[in-house]
């Protein structure tokens, strides 16, 4: 039976059998796609330090643009440690500002909150990068994590627009294991969660828990397929368990295509089903 005391060690992962996995799932992909390359934004953080080892193993260090988009109130840590992992690596690299292109936007709805700022911050990223997958002629790799995944933590059509995603189904205690198996920097290993969408903004503290608690309920709903009730008797508090959930679910259409209203007999994601690698009729 899992208990709270040893679902954390239900979360240890063999790392080399991950590392393994998970560069082979980048090398076919990018090989099915007919590219040799791949281009991937940089932030500082932890996730996409590893998405970057992992590209750089998968696919040669020679063949994965580091882009790092700063806006005027992103951390100069943040940057430091990007250029880490551009440097450990031996990545090429390319600084792209974003200040410019978003503060007009911004700047015409004075009242705009800082969620829809840093909404606007992800989505322009991705334009960049997206411009940069024709320019350097690679695939945009995601840098998303189960955690973040599962409970929406993302933007649609930003960070969560992507080709492919080689740690989404590593929770954030998963990432931290195998980013210390490759070497990722101490620096980013140490450093608190943070998207930097604002002075001072961490990811736990926008939301308002821990990726320790969160990664163990998520972990049971999720993996093991408990019921809340069967979690909130292995000593979780109801009141957690079932935010966790309804979060889950209401941010489930981040994680799939947009719906389509089915009137043929076959409509596309309804009886038009097929793996991303179809080639028949």
């Amino acid at each position: 039976m899992v208990t709270r005391s040893n679902i954390l060690p239900r979360l240890t992962i063999n790392t080399d059998i991950a590392r393994r996995m998970i560069t082979g799932f980048i090398a076919d992909q990018i090989a099915k796609a007919g590219m040799s390359r791949a281009v991937i934004g940089l932030s500082g953080g932890i996730d996409s330090a590893l998405s970057a080892y992992l590209s750089a193993e998968a696919l040669g260090a020679a063949n994965v643009l580091a882009v790092r988009m700063p806006y005027r109130t992103s951390a100069q840590n943040s940057l430091d440690d990007a250029q880490l992992v551009i440097d450990a690596l031996g990545l090429p690299s390319l600084d792209v500002p974003i200040s410019d292109m978003a503060d007009p936007l911004m700047n015409r709805f004075p009242d705009m909150s800082s969620v829809r700022k840093g909404n606007i911050m992800a989505r322009l990223r991705m334009i960049v990068l997206y411009d940069q997958s024709v320019a350097w002629g690679g695939l945009v790799m995601g840098t998303s994590n189960k955690t973040e995944f599962l409970l929406g933590y993302s933007t649609i059509y930003g960070d969560s627009g992507v080709a492919l995603q080689p740690i989404a189904d590593l929770y954030k205690a998963q990432v931290r294991q195998l980013s210390a198996a490759l070497g990722v920097p101490q620096p980013i290993m140490d450093k608190a969660p943070s998207a930097d969408l604002w002075e001072g903004q961490t990811d736990e503290g926008e939301l308002g828990f821990t990726y320790n608690e969160v990664d163990q309920v998520l972990f049971l709903l999720v993996d093991e397929r408990y019921t809340i009730d069967e979690v909130v008797d292995e000593g979780f508090d109801r009141a957690f368990v079932e935010s966790v959930w309804r979060r889950v679910k209401a941010n489930h259409y981040k994680r799939t295509m947009p719906n389509v209203c089915k009137l043929s007999r076959r409509s596309i994601g309804h009886d038009f089903l097929y793996l991303r690698d179809f080639t028949g009729r």
